[in-house]
């Protein structure tokens, strides 16, 4: 079985055989999986009336457990944008009644950012329907080797997530 990734390093082998090129044996194919998963995710996610980043919020107060609801700072550090990047979007979410926000019983000054029901709805139908089409990818996979291949790939991720974020 051969893929696109085959031919590319072919190719670079052949106008660069100084050069070792078995890193894109795994990363190349890592970073066209990414691509492909990226646009399959935004196919699910605008069948559902969601951004990725909308799905990446939601999701995140829903996995929080009851009361669904968290700080913006603990939202913004889960997803890696920006303070005001993270107000933006608590603002865009609250206009669509996907979350509404309330003053922080612990911090005077703080608020906290709840799931609504509209927004448990909106992002437990679009995790079903994300999880339906990626069985679909991995199906062909038995379960043996996708527990191989996850644990493959979090001994390349581990590192990457722990460093700090100075790049």
């Amino acid at each position: 079985m051969r893929d696109e990734v085959d031919g590319l390093i072919e190719a670079w082998r052949a106008e660069r055989p100084d050069v070792d090129v078995t890193p894109l044996e795994v990363l190349s194919r890592v970073s066209r999986l990414a691509r492909h998963l990226d646009r399959a995710r935004r196919t699910v996610f605008t069948e559902h009336s969601l951004e990725p980043w909308e799905f990446d919020v939601l999701a995140e107060l829903r996995r929080s457990g009851p009361p669904y609801e968290l700080s913006p700072g603990r939202l913004l550090r889960a997803t890696l944008v920006t303070s005001g990047t993270m107000t933006n979007r608590v603002d865009r979410l609250a206009a669509a009644g996907l979350v509404r926000r309330r003053p922080d019983p612990a911090d005077k000054r703080g608020v906290l950012v709840r799931l609504t029901d509209k927004g448990a709805e909106r992002i437990d139908a679009a995790l079903e329907s994300l999880l339906s089409y990626e069985e679909t990818l991995l199906a062909p996979m038995p379960a043996r080797e996708r527990e191989q291949l996850a644990s493959l790939l979090r001994c390349l991720l581990v590192p990457l997530d722990t460093e700090p974020s100075s790049r």
